[in-house]
């Protein structure tokens, strides 16, 4: 990795000079595998920022959809009970059997909601992969030799 000099040069600790003075002892061979190595480097490098980036969104992704399966399952409850409430209450006329289901429902209704509210929350908390994106859009710059403006 080099680094630079107040003159706009750059330093290679390795090699212990300028970018400008290996330039001019270096051969064509020697400069391209340079150049490579540094591309390689950076291909390395944004990879490892995508993974890293993915697997946060997929993390994320998977919580919020466990919460909308469980908002599933509390809709399909609710619906459950209110069907047994509503049997009860018609076939016992106003009998407490049915209230009680009626409040099991009313349990199941909230429960459901809560879970699809944080779920759908979550699920708009996502951000995706803004660095990976950032950082790939300033590669072909870099390779330009205009990293500086960025």
């Amino acid at each position: 990795m080099s680094t630079a000099l107040p003159d706009g040069q750059y330093r290679n600790p390795a090699a212990g000079e300028t970018g400008h003075e290996k330039a001019e002892t270096a051969s064509i061979g020697e400069i391209v595998a340079d150049v490579s190595a540094g591309l390689s480097t950076l291909v390395r490098q944004e990879i490892a920022l995508a993974r890293a980036e993915a697997k946060q969104s997929v993390t994320q992704a998977s919580k919020a959809g466990g919460k909308l399966g469980g908002a599933a399952l509390a809709g399909w409850m609710a619906l459950l009970f209110l069907s047994i409430a509503v049997w009860e209450w018609l076939s016992s006329a106003l009998d407490s059997r049915g209230w009680a289901a009626v409040i099991v429902m009313a349990v199941w209704a909230i429960i459901g909601a809560v879970l699809y509210a944080t779920g759908r929350r979550d699920l708009k908390n996502i951000q995706g992969m803004e660095r990976t994106v950032e950082t790939a859009k300033q590669v072909p710059e870099a390779l330009k030799g205009h990293e500086e403006t960025l």
